[in-house]
């Protein structure tokens, strides 16, 4: 009898650890696979690569969602419906105030949903707030991990390259970082009663006034101080999953 599999995704329906560090490239997810003990690849269909292993005896799930958040809450959606119940978004992000370096982690305490996708699942006014054990586990796990790191609210952003509205249209808001996808996944759990959080690590500057491109050369996500941080950040993240998992008496 062939495996009963989820239509976008490819995902088994069963079989998933509940535990689950979500990435947006297929490499990475291959990445922090290599980390865990007796790591499978599960399946591997459009963006959505899915791996099972252990970490330090805990097992968990680490699966790719692609770029953008209206094809990563059909990941996050079908994941859901394969019994996951923890999420971790880890990821990638541009810095949005001073004092946030390269390579840098930045644990969202919740996002700004401008995602692309969310706003025709609910209202605008439903927030986008991660999970506080979420939030304490990923600030633990960075602080033992010795990763420099901070908190704050993340802004997630359906455009990736800059049109004609400026970023600076959440100036002096406080925002910590930019990226793509976290919103829909803290959503995508709110509403289904899932436990979720997400660090990102610095890959730029893309607040305005902080790109310099004489003195950088541009947006470059391939430097040595960012896969430094790319390391740190998916053993942070691991970590932070076990903890959550200890805590629940799992």
């Amino acid at each position: 009898m062939p495996q009963d599999l989820l239509p976008i995704t490819r995902v088994p329906r069963t079989g998933l650890p509940p535990w689950t560090l979500v990435v947006g490239d297929p490499a990475r997810a291959a990445l922090v696979a290599a980390l865990l003990d007796g790591a499978v690849e599960v399946s591997y269909h459009r963006e959505y690569r899915v791996f099972r292993g252990s970490w330090k005896g805990l097992g968990v799930t680490v699966a790719s969602h692609g770029v953008g958040a209206p094809g990563a809450v059909l990941l996050f959606q079908e994941l859901a419906d394969a019994g996951v119940r923890t999420f971790l978004r880890f990821g990638t992000a541009g810095a949005m105030k001073p004092g946030i370096g390269d390579g840098d982690l930045v644990i969202a305490e919740a996002a700004v949903r401008d995602d692309g996708v969310t706003q025709q699942l609910l209202p605008p006014e439903y927030p986008a707030y991660a999970s506080p054990e979420a939030v304490l586990a990923l600030q633990r796990a960075a602080r033992e991990a010795g990763a420099p790191h901070h908190r704050g609210i993340v802004w997630t952003r359906a455009a990736f390259q800059p049109g004609l509205i400026p970023l600076f249209s959440y100036q002096g808001a406080g925002l910590a970082a930019i990226e793509m996808e976290l919103s829909a996944l803290l959503v995508t759990a709110s509403l289904r009663g899932l436990v979720a959080g997400g660090v990102v690590v610095i890959d730029g500057a893309n607040a305005d006034e902080l790109v310099d491109e004489d003195a950088t050369g541009g947006y470059d996500p391939h430097r040595d101080v960012v896969a430094a941080g790319v390391e740190r950040g998916a053993v942070v993240s691991l970590e932070a999953l076990r903890l959550l998992a200890e805590s629940n008496g799992a």
